[in-house]
């Protein structure tokens, strides 16, 4: 059995992307790393550079500026990274700059790719999700952040990225999947007030084709106002290794009030539902789960 790693990046320095440790998460599973390099306006590919494996193949690639909408240029620039795959690759798993897999779910993915790998009816591989926001300590609690969604997928049957990379389609249509026991820690919203702004201003251009909408929020404050969320919980357990030193060096303190759940009454509703009966209901899904 052979997996394949595959992320992009572009400006992960400018915009404090975690990638080192999302591609140093991974490659304790991976037979091959994939990163492909945007031409950034830093020192990306140094930084990439910097970790020393056998396992990674660089590539560049020249990020479309024509394509500004729903960050629709996420998904071209994966779905170009995917095609550097070699044929003899059995799974892909696929990471983006601001995720990261704790090393305890390290043997179970093995283990999953292993069981389902000539059950050819299973297409990719379902992750839970950990969004945290602000710092380190806090993680959405609301229907606002996806719960699930597939991080590996199968390899020579067409399946492609989606939109705006969040998952996976095969011509057009949504791939069969098994759900595993792993979570998938996702970082992008952790940053300081500054960092966050900086970020936000940085892709802007990627989900808005309105010049004068993209210059209008680039001149707003310089700072992101962490206190506007509907609903977070304390996060109890622990962070991946490789985000220890990271999370070390976090200059910045937020505390953030979330005693309540600031949702519209349906939402609220379908909040509890799910918390009662541990299904998220009427909700976009990108998948079909045909194992749990």
């Amino acid at each position: 059995m052979k997996i394949t790693g595959v992320t992009i990046i572009k400006n992960a320095i400018i915009n404090d992307y975690p990638i080192v440790e999302a591609i140093e998460s991974i490659l304790p599973v991976v037979d091959e790393m994939i990163v492909s390099i945007g031409d950034s306006e830093d020192e990306t590919i140094e930084l990439i550079k910097s970790i020393h494996s056998p396992k990674i193949k660089i590539v560049h690639s020249v990020w479309d500026k024509n394509i500004r909408t729903e960050g629709r240029i996420l998904a071209v620039e994966t779905n170009k990274a995917l095609a550097h795959v070699s044929e003899d690759t059995d799974w892909i798993f696929y990471i983006q700059g601001d995720e990261a897999i704790h090393e305890k779910y390290h043997k179970g993915i093995l283990n999953a790719s292993e069981k389902y790998l000539h059950n050819k009816k299973i297409e990719g591989l379902l992750f839970n999700y950990l969004h945290f926001y602000g710092t380190y300590d806090y993680v959405g609690d609301s229907r606002k952040w996806y719960n699930v969604e597939t991080r590996i997928i199968r390899n020579n049957c067409g399946i492609l990225s989606y939109r705006d990379a969040q998952g996976f389609r095969k011509n057009n249509q949504k791939i069969n999947v098994a759900k595993i026991d792993a979570f998938v820690y996702h970082y992008g919203w952790v940053k300081s007030p500054e960092r966050m702004k900086i970020k936000q201003k940085s892709v802007v251009e990627f989900w808005n084709d309105n010049d004068a909408s993209v210059e209008g929020f680039r001149q707003t404050e310089n700072y992101f106002n962490f206190k506007e969320f509907d609903a977070l919980k304390k996060f109890s357990g622990t962070h991946p290794e490789v985000m220890k030193k990271r999370i070390a060096q976090k200059n910045w303190h937020i505390e953030l009030d979330i005693s309540k759940k600031k949702m519209k009454f349906k939402y609220r509703v379908l909040y509890w539902i799910e918390k009662l009966i541990g299904v998220r209901l009427f909700t976009f899904k990108n998948h079909k789960v045909v194992i749990r």
